[in-house]
């Protein structure tokens, strides 16, 4: 059902190398972009007309309007059960706990005498949300999105979600219900890669949608691609690819809690990739015989779950010890990473690479997914060797603000036209010389 890697009895290799020995999708975002270069194009100058074909050639909808009106929003959320509107509102309170410590201040340095820089946080004007709506409803993305756009001060909100043939060509009424708790009443019923375009472009009409400065949300390849493809006209978050979970583990972790965790992310998409990295082949053993009870037990089982674990991009990843273990997650850089081992706390201090760490059997990744008060989106494809998951940082921009008196001005003035003439851009030094009659100020 899934594959191993064997890396025990060799030096592991370094960096790319090794990153190359590891299991990952097949997610060719620059095949897709040709695809939807034209979709996008259409969109800007189309406008909401392309939306309603593209809604009839990929959703199997025909819609009068893109926008979903108020009332269908209120009715959503009336309608809603209530267990489920329970466990949202805790999730979006959590949410906010964690988010608003995010938020950032003014901070004024001086320095020297006279001359100070001030750097200023500003969220970003108006921002697009996307919330998938494929193979799973995720009213959770529209909290992970919602909520730190929100808590950074963005004041102008707009969400897309792929209209549903099952209801009457709106987004899933539960996506509807999470936007009405968090007071989101600008919805669009679009999806892929022409809801992107609709926020990059925007759209003209009674109930058309202004542009966006960012766009940010999971999505499949042709959110991504499109994402690619507006990347200078807009700002993202980051191309997401196919969900992942990686666990270390050692002897001590639970082969039942493991094997459920990892059918947790394979039952997403079947090309979801679930890791185990191990230096215990006892471990690696007990997980394989308990993974075949527990996928036949559950949902989705021919569609996702089992491509998804015998697919390329998972494995049972068998190591000599726990400090190659560490160096094998680093160079993958999982979008979850679960630490399953003794002093699980410790082991996940030492990590430099994931998107998001999940420390010892009590902080499963469904945990972070719903209500733990963490982001859920988050990097993918060992992204995260470099990029953050969504926060409220994500929604604010840094202004330097420099002010300097004459006398702070005055003595500098030789250092910097000595570095403009030595750069050959003699007018930038001449820029400060006119302040002091041409003459530059002696130190």
């Amino acid at each position: 059902m899934i594959s191993r890697i064997d890396l025990r009895g060799n030096t592991l290799p370094e960096g790319g190398a090794l990153r190359d020995l590891l299991p990952r999708a097949e997610f060719d975002v620059e095949a897709a972009l040709e695809k939807v270069r034209p979709i996008c194009e259409d969109v800007h100058h189309r406008g909401t007309a392309a939306l309603i074909e593209y809604a009839e050639k990929f959703d199997g909808v025909r819609l009068d309007r893109v926008r979903v009106p108020a009332e269908a929003l209120k009715e959503a959320l009336a309608e809603l059960d209530p267990q489920v509107r329970a466990a949202l509102e805790e999730s979006i309170r959590r949410a906010r706990i964690v988010h608003r410590e995010q938020r950032r201040d003014p901070h004024t340095t001086q320095v020297v005498p006279g001359g100070t820089v001030t750097e200023k946080w500003v969220p970003v004007e108006r921002v697009g949300l996307y919330a998938p709506g494929g193979r799973s409803v995720y009213p959770s993305s529209v909290i992970m999105n919602v909520v730190p756009a929100q808590e950074a001060g963005v004041t102008s909100i707009a969400l897309a979600s792929p209209p549903q043939a099952d209801f009457g060509g709106l987004p899933h009424p539960t996506i509807l219900a999470a936007c009405a708790l968090l007071g989101v009443d600008e919805v669009y019923a679009a999806g892929g890669a022409q809801a992107v375009a609709m926020f990059a472009y925007g759209t003209s009409g009674a109930d058309g949608c202004a542009p966006a400065n960012m766009v940010t949300g999971p999505g499949n390849i042709w959110v991504a691609a499109a994402k690619r493809y507006f990347t200078g006209r807009i700002g993202i978050d980051t191309e997401a690819g196919p969900t992942e979970i990686a666990v270390l583990a050692d002897d001590t972790a639970d082969p039942v809690h493991v094997a459920a965790d990892l059918i947790s992310q394979a039952e997403h998409d079947p090309l979801a990739a679930a890791v185990l990295v191990t230096d215990s082949l006892a471990l690696a053993e007990a997980v394989e015989k308990e993974l075949e009870p527990q996928v036949a037990a559950t949902k989705h089982i021919e569609d996702r779950i089992k491509p998804a674990l015998a697919g390329r991009q998972s494995a049972i990843v068998l190591v000599d010890s726990l400090e190659d273990g560490l160096k094998v997650v680093d160079a993958y850089g999982a979008e979850h990473l679960e630490i399953q081992t003794a002093d699980a706390a410790a082991v996940a201090d030492r990590v430099r690479n994931a998107g998001a760490i999940f420390v010892g059997p009590w902080a499963p990744v469904s945990l972070g997914d719903y209500c733990a008060g963490s982001n859920h989106v988050l990097p993918t494809g060992g992204c995260a060797c470099h990029s953050s998951g969504l926060s409220v940082q994500s929604f604010l921009r840094g202004i330097h603000i420099v002010d300097y008196t004459r006398d702070a001005l005055a003595e500098v003035t030789h250092h910097v036209v000595t570095l403009a003439e030595a750069e050959d851009l003699p007018a930038h030094g001449a820029a400060l010389k006119a302040r002091f009659g041409w003459k530059v100020p002696q130190k």
